[in-house]
C-alpha cells in the first residue's frame, strides 16, 4: 500500500524546530502492512507527557515531578520572586494582586489596584519592589510580603505607563525599571527617587538583567534589540535579533548570558484599564503563538542559537544550578531545556496554557502557570508515576493491529487503546494489559489508536523508537471520471476538441490521450486495464500491449488502423499489487462516446467572387467544428460562420463577404477547416 507523506526528518544539532506533529503511517516489508513509527521529538511529544521528558534524539525518560497548587482569584501569572525564607511571591492579573506561596498554601499578601503585577524583585533590606501596568507604578512590600492590604506606593516614573521588568544591582544598590511607551530605563534609589538612565528609540523596554561587573542589559519590543548599558545615557546595541521582542535575559556560569527573543507576527498593544468599570480578564499576550528563540552569548559576545520553536513563543527563562537554561512557552504550557551538545529536551508538559514564571535553581524550584493559575513545585526528577501517552494515531480506515515493538534501556510497560472517534471517549476500548516486552496488541480493530508507556517497573528506563504494525480494511478504489483528448487538437480543456481560433495548425496525429480520476481511500498501489469497443459492438479489446502493466492513471491510445466512428472506453482499477488474492478489490467505469476520426474534411467547392468567399466542406463523421480565413503569409486567422449560422453538421456551406479582412489588390486567401476530432485541412484561393 502507498502511504501518506513520510515521517518528519530528524532534527539537526543546533536548533530545535518544533512543528505540528502529524504521525503518518509507514510501509513495512509485508504487503498491505503499515506501521506507526515514533522516533523523533516531534512524533513523541504530541500526546500527554506526565512526569516524562522527550529529547531531540528521540529518547523518552522520566522527567520532572510536579506538584499542583491552584491560585484562586487570579487569571494570569506575570512575575515571581523567591524570598530569603524560601517562600515565593507571585505577581498576577487581572486585578494586580500579589500572592505568597508557603507551606503548601497560596495567600493574598498585597493588592495594587493595577491590572497586573508585571515585575517583582528583592531589593534593599529584603524588601520587595513590584512594578505594574497600565499605570506604570512601583510599589514597596516589606520583606515578609504584606498582610493582604494595599501595597505602599514607591517613587514615581515620569511618563511611564507600563513597567515591564525590574532588576536590582546589589553592588551599587540601584534599582532599574524597564518601561513603556517611551522606551525608557529608570534608575531608582532607596528613597524612591528616579532618573532616566537610558532613553531608547523603541516604544517599550521589556527585559533587564545586571551582569556581575554591573553592566546592565536591556531588551526592547519593536525591533528586538539587545542593549548593553554601561552608564547613564551610555549604551550600544549588543545584538539585533530577527525578532520583535527580547523577552528575557539571564546570566549563567562563566559569564555566559542567555536571551529569549520572540517573533510575534502582530503588533504589540498593551491593554488599558476600562475607566468606565472594572478591568476584565485582559492580557498583552498575543492572540496567536509566535516563534520563540533562545540564544547564548559567551564572554566574547558571540551569539549562539540554542533553540527555535515555530509553534510557540517563550515567556519565561531560568538557569539551573549547573548553568543549563530552561524556557517556558506561551502556548501549551511546556518547559524546555538544552544541553552543551544542543540536545533539546521537553521536560514538563503542563495542563495550563503557558508558563509565566519558572525557577529551577536553589532549594525552591517551581513553575507558575496561566489559564488557570497553578503553582507547580518541582518535587524531583523521575518517579514511578511517570506516564507517556502518544498522540491519537490515525490509520485512515478501520485497522487490525499487530505487533507493538520498541527499543528501551530498562524495563517499561506499554499498552494500547483503540476507537473510531478522533478524540478518545467512552466508546473507545479500555487500556490493554501492559506488555513488558514487544508483543501482539490486544486492542480491538479501530481507526484510531493510542500507545501508553509506564515507568513503574524502572524509573530510570529510557524509551526509544516505538513501532506499531497494522493492516487497514481494504477499501475499493473507485474510478470517478474518464477523459479523452485528441493529441492533435492542442486542446487545453482536457476534452476531445480543437484549438482556439487562430495560431498555427497542429500536426495531424491518430493518438488519443486517455486519463481518469480515481478515489483511492486507502492509497493502495493500483493497476489499471484499459479496453475499447466500437459503438454497437459487444467485444472489448485491450488498448495495452501484451504484458504491459499500467500503474499511472493515463494512457496514449493509438487509433491508427482502427475503423473511424464512436467508441467507448472501459477502465478497470484493481488493488492486486497491494493485497493478497482473497482481499483484492476491483472497480470499472465506461466512458462516454469517444470519436475516432483520423480523416480531415474535404472541400466540395471553394471560390472567390470579388470579396465574397463561397465554398462547401464535408467530413465523413463530422460535424464541422470551425472555419477560418487568413491572408496567405499572415499568422492572423479569423473565424467564419456557415450559411445557416451554426456549425453542427458534417456538411457546411459558407458564403461570406471578407472585404474587411482582405484589403484591395491581389491576395492569396487561405481557408482552414477543422472537424470535431481536430483534423484540419487548408486550401488557398486567389482574391483579385
Amino acid at each position: 500500500m502507498t502511504l501518506s507523506p513520510g515521517k518528519l526528518a530528524r532534527l539537526g544539532i543546533g536548533a530545535l524546530v518544533l512543528a505540528a506533529a502529524v504521525i503518518p503511517a509507514k510501509t513495512a516489508s509485508a504487503v498491505g502492512t503499515r506501521t506507526f513509527q515514533l522516533d523523533t521529538i516531534d512524533e513523541l511529544k504530541g500526546g500527554d507527557l506526565t512526569g516524562v521528558s522527550v529529547d531531540s534524539n528521540g529518547n523518552v525518560r522520566a522527567g520532572l515531578t510536579l506538584g499542583s497548587l491552584p491560585v484562586q482569584d487570579a487569571s494570569s501569572v506575570w512575575s515571581s520572586v523567591v524570598l530569603p525564607d524560601g517562600s515565593v511571591l507571585l505577581g498576577t492579573g487581572s486585578d494586580g494582586k500579589i500572592f505568597k506561596v508557603s507551606g503548601g498554601k497560596a495567600t493574598l499578601v498585597a493588592t495594587t489596584g493595577a491590572m497586573a503585577v508585571s515585575a517583582l524583585v528583592v531589593a534593599w533590606n529584603g524588601d520587595v519592589i513590584a512594578g505594574t501596568f497600565p499605570e506604570g507604578k512601583l510599589y514597596r512590600l516589606p520583606a515578609g510580603g504584606g498582610n493582604g492590604g494595599p501595597a505602599a506606593a514607591f517613587g514615581d516614573l515620569p511618563g511611564a505607563e507600563d513597567v515591564w521588568a525590574l532588576a536590582f544591582d546589589a553592588k551599587s544598590k540601584s534599582l532599574y525599571a524597564a518601561t513603556g511607551p517611551e522606551g525608557k530605563v529608570f534608575r531608582v534609589d532607596q528613597a524612591g527617587k528616579s532618573q532616566v538612565h537610558f532613553d531608547s528609540d523603541e516604544a517599550h523596554i521589556v527585559s533587564l538583567a545586571v551582569a556581575e561587573d554591573g553592566t546592565l542589559y536591556a531588551g526592547s519590543n519593536g525591533k528586538g534589540l539587545l542593549y548593553k548599558i554601561t552608564g547613564p545615557g551610555r549604551a550600544t546595541v549588543a545584538y539585533d535579533f530577527d525578532a520583535d521582542e527580547v523577552k528575557a535575559i539571564a546570566f549563567g556560569k562563566n559569564g555566559s548570558m542567555f536571551v529569549v527573543a520572540n517573533k510575534m507576527g502582530e503588533s504589540f498593544a498593551p491593554p488599558k484599564r476600562n475607566r468606565g468599570g472594572p478591568a476584565g480578564p485582559q492580557s498583552t499576550r498575543p492572540s496567536k503563538p509566535g516563534k520563540g528563540m533562545l540564544y547564548r552569548f559567551g564572554k566574547d559576545g558571540i551569539a549562539e542559537q540554542l533553540l527555535t520553536d515555530n509553534e510557540a513563543h517563550y515567556v519565561s527563562l531560568a538557569i539551573d544550578d549547573t548553568g543549563a537554561p530552561y524556557v517556558g512557552t506561551g502556548a501549551e504550557g511546556r518547559l524546555y531545556t538544552v544541553d552543551e551538545a544542543h540536545v533539546a529536551s521537553l521536560v514538563a508538559d503542563t495542563d495550563e496554557r503557558q508558563i509565566g514564571a519558572v525557577v529551577v535553581s536553589g532549594k525552591q524550584r517551581f513553575l507558575a502557570t496561566t489559564d488557570p493559575v497553578v503553582f507547580r513545585e518541582i518535587k524531583g526528577t523521575g518517579g514511578a508515576d511517570a506516564v507517556w501517552t502518544s498522540k491519537v494515531l490515525d490509520a485512515g480506515l478501520r485497522a487490525t493491529f499487530g505487533r507493538l515493538a520498541w527499543r528501551s534501556e530498562g524495563q517499561l510497560e506499554l499498552s494500547t487503546r483503540s476507537g473510531n472517534t478522533e478524540t478518545p471517549d467512552a466508546t473507545w476500548s479500555a487500556w490493554s494489559a501492559g506488555l513488558g516486552a514487544p508483543g501482539d496488541v490486544q486492542s480491538p480493530p479501530g481507526r484510531y489508536v493510542q500507545i501508553r508507556a509506564r515507568w513503574s517497573r524502572d524509573p530510570k528506563a529510557v524509551l526509544r523508537e516505538v513501532t506499531l504494525y497494522f493492516v487497514t480494511d481494504n477499501a475499493r478504489a473507485v474510478i470517478t471520471s474518464i477523459d479523452a483528448t485528441a493529441k492533435n487538437s492542442g486542446s487545453k480543456s482536457g476534452k476531445m476538441g480543437i484549438v482556439s481560433s487562430g495560431g498555427e495548425s497542429p500536426r495531424p496525429s491518430s493518438s488519443v490521450k486517455l486519463s481518469w480520476r480515481v478515489d483511492n481511500p486507502d492509497q493502495d498501489d493500483l493497476r489499471y486495464r484499459v479496453s475499447y469497443r466500437l459503438e454497437g459492438q459487444n467485444t472489448w479489446r485491450s488498448v495495452q500491449k501484451p504484458g504491459e502493466k499500467l500503474t499511472r492513471p493515463e494512457l496514449d491510445w493509438d487509433t491508427t488502423g482502427l475503423p473511424e466512428g464512436p467508441y467507448r472506453i472501459l477502465v478497470e482499477a484493481t488493488d492486486e499489487l497491494s493485497n493478497p488474492p482473497d482481499r483484492v478489490q476491483k472497480h470499472s467505469l465506461e466512458s462516454a462516446t469517444v470519436l475516432v476520426d483520423n480523416t480531415p474534411p474535404v472541400y466540395k467547392a471553394l471560390a472567390m467572387q470579388g470579396r465574397k468567399l463561397k465554398g462547401e466542406v464535408v467530413d465523413g463523421l463530422g460535424p464541422i467544428a470551425r472555419i477560418e480565413v487568413s491572408i496567405a503569409g499572415s499568422d492572423e486567422w479569423r473565424p467564419l460562420f456557415p450559411s445557416d449560422g451554426v456549425l453542427d453538421e458534417p456538411s457546411e456551406a459558407f458564403d461570406v463577404d471578407i472585404a474587411s479582412i482582405v484589403p484591395p489588390g491581389a491576395h492569396i486567401v487561405a481557408v482552414r477547416v477543422y472537424d470535431s476530432a481536430g483534423n484540419v485541412v487548408t486550401r488557398d484561393v486567389e482574391a483579385k
